[in-house]
């Protein structure tokens, strides 16, 4: 009894974490916006958070919308990158696909900017076709 409640405080810890992280993404400070990015691709890339992902989807891709909007090239490669992970984590059925047919539009524009950083372009290309080969319903 004792190990599964143990068990379920970590769960909760984490989720708490991860809350935190995604409550950041909208700080003004760039520095705590990239730290965030950085903390959500470290989360989502070494645990599977599909239900938690599940509820919160559109808060995290409206937040990483932003951050692709108004950052500026490390920021907006590391949300590239979760949102690679988010993606992956949501899989084929009908939110992963909302996630993508959301943000494929500035993916589109980033990636065909010839002022952003590389880095970014790099990232949104990545996410642009991992995207689309797991989450998009549409073969075109």
């Amino acid at each position: 009894g004792s190990e599964a409640a143990s068990e379920q405080g970590q769960e909760e810890e984490v989720e708490d974490r991860l809350k935190e992280h995604m409550d950041n993404l909208l700080d003004k400070s760039a520095k705590t916006r990239q730290a965030a990015l950085q903390s959500l691709r470290l989360a989502l890339s070494s645990k599977t958070l599909s239900e938690f992902l599940l509820e919160r989807r559109l808060t995290l891709s409206d937040s990483l919308e932003k951050c692709l909007k108004k950052g500026k090239g490390e920021e907006q490669a590391l949300a590239g990158t979760v949102l690679t992970l988010l993606c992956l984590q949501m899989g084929s059925g009908p939110e992963g696909e909302e996630v993508f047919c959301s943000l494929k539009p500035l993916l589109v524009s980033i990636l065909t900017d010839s002022t952003a950083s590389p880095r970014a372009r790099q990232s949104c290309a990545t996410a642009l076709g991992m995207c689309c080969y797991i989450a998009a319903a549409d073969l075109e």
